[in-house]
């Protein structure tokens, strides 16, 4: 692949230039960064990314390659990459493809060779907004007028996009060796019942559904359109509302749909844009963060308990919501204070904004899973002795 001359054009006008090895293209997205330095595999294929373009905020990428156990979905799921240096001959025994090849493949464009650093400070100052990436044309008075029919992140519902069309149960359980002694323990314990946990997918990672899958129980996937009777007809032991992208605000349809399941004493757990959602239902405000929490080494807690959290979220809820006073507040970004986790008090329902399963180093919160695990266990054994 050859070099490329490539701009970024910001819609305050903002530009820079560097090169690309990409196919030709003109993409636009609203432009954020992760601040880990690892883990550039997931991060792009988390759906989460859907519509934006991701800086990484490490000076080098692409080190290790590309394998073909790391990948959080099917796909690249970002709209762009940029980064300071990549990594053009990378290394590892894992290794199946390079990150430029793939990124290639998939048609996702890269920008590499530019100052990340003054790119992150411009955008922790002004906020997230949107971009347009192009090595075609290479005038930004042509892509600013593109950017100003660019719809804003702000009112998008970006999970009609990415969930599953249709139902499917998860089978592809790559799982470690811990992870397979757990699941053969947990399959002796759950072999007589209807072990079944849905999940509510709005732009789910594959993580969560090898979580669900090692503690022995049987994982569908539905649509986050699913009505609220297709849902029950299941008869699930528990739900599970996942991440994903956009503003959970515009994503109504589950709102509604969650606020009846409430009703039915079924377990829920939510994570990220799942945690917003059930937020919302209880009664909750959410906004627009100024440039979001991405990172693995975000500070959450409560009474000077605190976790290390890997996060990817671009809108948050309020401190200032108005909950119902059957809601306990458990966690908080320690950052900015904003509401990062909560427990109903008398329904079998909670919520965090980060990411447990992602484990990028700290195993801190990926507790919770066996949190979800008792709480569906306890409800069990309550719904079998109204029965004795």
């Amino acid at each position: 692949m050859k070099n490329k001359s490539a701009i970024l054009v910001l819609e305050d006008g903002t530009c820079f230039k560097g090169w690309s090895l990409s196919h030709s293209y003109t993409v636009m997205g609203e432009v954020v960064f992760t601040t880990g330095i690892t883990g550039y595999q997931e991060i792009i294929t988390d759906p989460s990314y859907s519509g934006q373009i991701v800086i990484f905020t490490a000076p080098e990428i692409g080190n290790t390659g590309i394998n073909n156990e790391d990948n959080e979905s099917s796909q690249i799921s970002c709209e762009g990459v940029i980064t300071r240096n990549l990594c053009i001959s990378p290394s590892s025994w894992r290794m199946t493809n390079s990150l430029a090849d793939s990124l290639n493949s998939q048609q996702v464009p890269i920008l590499y060779g530019i100052d990340t650093r003054k790119l992150t400070q411009h955008l922790r100052s002004v906020g997230a907004i949107n971009g347009c990436l192009s090595n075609e044309i290479l005038d930004p008075k042509i892509l600013i007028k593109k950017l100003k029919v660019a719809p804003s992140m702000e009112g998008l519902d970006l999970v009609k996009i990415v969930t599953s069309k249709y139902p499917y149960k998860w089978h592809k359980p790559i799982l470690s060796e811990w992870q397979f002694n757990t699941l053969q323990e947990k399959h002796k314990e759950h072999k007589n019942l209807n072990n079944l946990i849905l999940v509510l997918d709005c732009g789910v990672k594959y993580n969560i559904l090898r979580y669900l899958f090692t503690l022995g129980y049987k994982v569908i996937v539905l649509p986050a359109t699913t009505s609220i009777d297709e849902i029950l007809s299941y008869k699930p032991l528990g739900v599970m509302l996942s991440n994903g992208p956009g503003d959970p605000s515009a994503v109504e349809y589950l709102i509604k749909t969650l606020k009846i399941l409430f009703t039915k004493n079924i377990p829920i757990f939510g994570i990220c844009m799942g945690h917003q959602i059930i937020s919302l239902a209880l009664g909750a405000e959410t906004f627009k963060l100024k440039f979001g929490h991405r990172g693995i080494n975000h500070p959450t807690g409560i009474f000077q308990k605190v976790e290390i959290t890997s996060q990817n979220h671009g809108f948050a809820v309020s401190a200032t919501s108005t909950f119902s006073d059957q809601v306990l507040i458990t966690h908080y970004n320690l950052n900015d204070y904003t509401i990062a986790g909560i427990v109903h008090k008398t329904l079998p329902i909670f919520s965090v904004q980060y990411h447990p399963e992602a484990s990028p180093g700290p195993h801190d919160a990926d507790f919770f899973f066996n949190v979800f695990d008792q709480m569906v266990q306890k409800n069990l054994n309550k719904m079998q002795a109204s029965f004795i």
